[in-house]
């Protein structure tokens, strides 16, 4: 991917190594997934692990502000939620509406989300209570060596589908899946989660394909690096290394063919119409 030397979003904050304990929660997104795994591994209840995850200490909170001098992985988020801005700008703007940037959080470890948690073990996750999306460079380091995915475009492909959720919040998606949730079985709101998670991977895809556009940002072997870290966190994939079988009720993102499918989609088409998963046959 072509990022260096490339603008830098003023909307991230660097909130690493910045205080004591702080509360230790549950996110969505790409990452939320994987303290269940982590909990299916070590043979535990995944909601009672969620549960305790939640119990923390307050404390305060340091940042920085992501410069040119800031470390390679910083900054490279940075350019990554530029890049988002002004496509997302752009596609609002021809849809006659306002598009409101998203924040992004780094941290280190643990640290507090207006969703009332961040810790690292969670990955990437979007908390449209703050509109941010809060970040772990780890899980970047995680990718590498747990699920074999390297590669800047798949690091990017991470980033685009929490913006990704900013896009579903801003259009009013995600409130209407939260006004359901109280009135769904937990097998049917899983099936409702999949649709939105696949949206984001959609959404993920459609911003790839104008940031090309805008900037000439892809070089050879990007996408397959994007779709190769959309198959590494299917629910299939990670329920099979996690326990051996796979639960299909319980998918909350989707498998791994339905997340590659979705981002090329995505990407193939540009246009936001096209990611209506909700009312799709292709699910």
């Amino acid at each position: 991917m072509r990022w260096n030397d490339r603008r830098l979003s003023d909307n991230v904050e660097d909130r690493r190594g910045g205080g004591g304990m702080r509360t230790l929660g549950v996110g969505g997104g790409i990452g939320g997934i994987i303290i269940v795994v982590l909990a299916l591994l070590f043979n535990r209840n995944p909601q009672q692990v969620l549960q305790q995850v939640q119990q923390g200490s307050g404390g305060t909170t340091q940042s920085e502000k992501v410069t040119a001098s800031s470390d390679e992985n910083a900054r490279f988020a940075s350019t990554v939620l530029a890049d988002t801005e002004d496509v997302w700008t752009k596609l609002f703007n021809d849809m006659h509406k306002h598009y409101q940037d998203p924040g992004m959080v780094i941290y280190s470890d643990v640290d507090q989300s207006g969703c009332g948690s961040a810790q690292a073990a969670m990955g990437p996750f979007y908390c449209p209570a703050d509109e941010k999306i809060y970040l772990d460079l780890s899980f970047f380091n995680e990718m590498e060596q747990r699920f074999q995915v390297v590669g800047d475009f798949a690091m990017a492909y991470v980033i685009a589908h929490e913006v990704g959720h900013h896009v579903q919040n801003l259009l009013g998606i995600t409130k209407k899946m939260d006004a359901m949730r109280s009135r769904l079985s937990e097998e049917e709101y899983n099936k409702l989660s999949v649709k939105l998670e696949l949206q984001a991977d959609f959404l993920a895809g459609v911003w790839a394909h104008h940031a090309q556009k805008m900037q000439n940002i892809l070089e050879e072997g990007d996408i397959e690096e994007a779709l190769n870290a959309a198959s590494a966190v299917g629910d299939d994939k990670l329920q099979k290394a996690a326990q051996g079988y796979v639960v299909p009720d319980a998918f909350t993102h989707g498998t791994s063919a339905q997340r590659m499918h979705w981002f090329k989609k995505g990407f193939e088409s540009g246009d936001i119409k096209d990611g209506d998963t909700f009312n799709s046959s292709e699910l």
